[in-house]
């Protein structure tokens, strides 16, 4: 049974010849009833109309012809008719829904048998989603339907759904999906092939001679480079490749939120480790231990992308997780990060300082790291000696003497500093203050003459020097060294595409801005979601700031023990703001919503 909703051509200035089955549209068609719709002007068709097309140019669709024109919609004086509006408006012209494909929703080994590649490039079309009634196949030509009758002969009875998606979505990603099964299918071998080699609890004995691929095979080759480009198309800042029993499961990080990819068998993502594991220079034969390792290639514009890479013994394998390092960081200011006015002013004010301590607070993936390298990027001018100890080396920069923590050897952070302080440092920038004995060779440093710049894992600004306190540090030393503290959250920033006016509870306006004072933004902004967005309605990240310079009156309090409620009231006295004031100012202008920031930033 077939569901077909589409409607022939309609135009008075082309009316197709040719059976409905065998309708092929072309760019005097497209340019007819864009006409006719007034959505291109007279001017526009002729251009267009006498343009000569090239040789390759001959193959392609022609919404993707009118495309490379960026000729302006005359239903709107900014948008230009780009693939994306001309696909809509050409589902919408023949009655078809129109689908944006996003590979992140897409299960790959389903579409890809539901036909051979070589039927879907012959008919460009490309199967999207499998249900257990139906299937949603894309088209760049919704009047051709001579495939549609052999098609239905293989799928068991299920209705076919038509659908129109970007004519060179559906290109690029016919062929991108079948290489990848393509490559899934070569590397997994038979079906007894498996669970052999699997390196886990509940070992299968297999007899015969089978082995599992090899991790420079080919197609293992081919797995590890589509994995790699396409977690750097959708701005993944982290790759999971997670065993189980039967599978294996890639998972991207996206703005802070984890989203399946693809599922891989065992063998294959054994040898997808394994592969990974050559490439950073790990030891592949050891699967007992956590291992770490870095990885550098190219994107797409040629830029060096630095991958960190650690592995963890599982209970059916070893889990791999890949941190991506976006070269760009570095050459991003503080302000294009989120840090802005009175904020920016006080920490530029820190870290210009000759000597003393800075910290930057915040958990795990708050973007300290990235606040670090961007300041130091900018401080480290040739008068200046910039030194850096690490665990590990996040991103290498040649503005920077960096060196790492080698356990192994004993060569932790405090010894590293102590090295440090023999080079004629101006700056050093410790990647953690763990312990008391790092904590006093930090502050040994300020005291000699040097600026340190370190992390700390607290809540808040405040909590910072009663964390100190608790590693032992001496609260008159701390006053002596310490110039100030900013705590960081990062929150998921909207979608500049779909975005669209809100309003905002006086109840939460009021648990965000407490307790200060201050007036309720008339109208806000919410998520919409679009296929720029992939249908979240955020992209990207922004910090969000509490910064904390330790006047005299807060050195007082510290010097004295005083309880964290006192240091705190009295940085807030001086005009430090919370986490979520600051997040509240960045709601105010439209750029998160008031759900991210009571996500990521603690109660007053």
């Amino acid at each position: 049974m077939t569901k077909l909703t589409s409607v022939p051509p309609n135009s008075k200035k082309a009316k197709p010849k040719a059976a409905a089955s065998s309708i092929h549209i072309d760019v005097r068609w497209v340019l007819d009833e864009l006409l006719e719709d007034a959505r291109i002007t007279e001017r526009d068709y002729n251009f267009i109309a006498g343009s000569r097309r090239e040789k390759d140019e001959l193959k392609w669709n022609p919404i993707q012809f009118i495309d490379k024109f960026e000729i302006r919609d005359q239903h709107s004086d900014h948008e230009v008719l780009s693939s994306g509006r001309l696909t809509e408006w050409l589902a919408k012209k023949v009655n078809q829904k129109v689908f944006h494909i996003d590979p992140l929703k897409v299960d790959v080994k389903a579409v890809t048998t539901v036909m051979s590649f070589a039927f879907a490039e012959r008919h460009q079309i490309l199967a999207l989603r499998v249900t257990d009634e139906q299937v949603f196949i894309a088209s760049g030509q919704p009047f051709v339907s001579e495939w549609m009758h052999g098609l239905e002969q293989t799928l068991g009875g299920k209705d076919i759904v038509r659908v129109v998606a970007d004519p060179a979505d559906i290109q690029r990603y016919t062929v991108e999906f079948y290489n990848l099964a393509k490559s899934v299918s070569g590397a997994s071998g038979n079906d007894a092939q498996k669970m052999s080699g699997a390196t886990n609890f509940e070992q299968l004995l297999e007899l015969g001679d089978l082995s599992s691929p090899d991790a420079n095979d080919q197609h293992i080759v081919n797995i590890v480079d589509w994995l790699l480009q396409y977690a750097f198309e959708q701005r993944a800042s982290d790759i999971h490749l997670e065993p189980r029993r039967d599978t294996g499961q890639v998972r991207f990080r996206i703005d802070g939120v984890l989203h399946d990819v693809y599922e891989l068998p065992a063998t294959v993502m054994a040898a997808v480790t394994s592969r990974i594991k050559i490439l950073g220079r790990m030891n592949v034969a050891e699967k007992r231990k956590p291992q770490d390792g870095r990885l550098k290639t190219k994107g797409k514009n040629d830029l060096e992308i630095e991958l960190r890479l650690s592995t963890l013994p599982t209970a059916f394998g070893e889990k791999m997780v890949m941190r991506i390092f976006d070269p760009d960081v570095l050459m991003r200011s503080p302000q294009e990060m989120g840090l802005e006015n009175e904020d920016y002013d006080r920490w530029q004010e820190m870290v210009t300082q000759a000597h003393g301590i800075v910290l930057v607070t915040g958990p795990t993936g708050s973007g300290k790291t990235t606040t670090l390298y961007s300041s130091l990027k900018q401080l480290a001018s040739r008068a200046v000696n910039v030194c850096t100890i690490e665990d590990p080396i996040e991103m290498v920069e040649p503005a920077f003497n960096q060196m790492q923590v080698v356990d192994s050897i004993g060569l932790g952070f405090a010894d590293g500093v102590k090295a440090l302080l023999r080079q004629d440092p101006d700056i050093i920038m410790i990647g953690e203050i763990r312990d008391l004995a790092t904590a006093n060779v930090a502050i040994q440093a300020a005291l000699t003459g040097h600026l340190v710049i370190s992390t700390l894992h607290t809540n808040d600004a405040p909590s910072a020097v009663t964390r100190l306190m608790d590693l032992g540090v001496p609260p008159y030393l701390i006053s002596a060294t310490v110039l100030g503290v900013m705590a960081q959250r990062l929150v998921r920033t909207l979608c500049p595409h779909c975005k669209r006016d809100a309003y905002i509870d006086d109840d939460i306006w009021d648990s965000l801005i407490a307790p200060w004072k201050g007036k309720k933004p008339e109208k806000i902004k919410s998520p919409a979601g679009c296929q720029e967005c992939r249908k979240t309605g955020y992209a990207g990240r922004m910090g969000i700031y509490e910064i904390m310079p330790l006047s005299q009156d807060i050195k007082d309090l510290v010097a004295h023990s005083a309880q964290l409620s006192d240091i705190r009231k009295q940085a807030m006295k001086e005009g430090m703001r919370t986490l979520r004031l600051s997040g509240a100012n960045k709601i105010a202008n439209g750029t998160t919503t008031a759900e991210e920031v009571l996500r990521v930033a603690p109660t007053a």
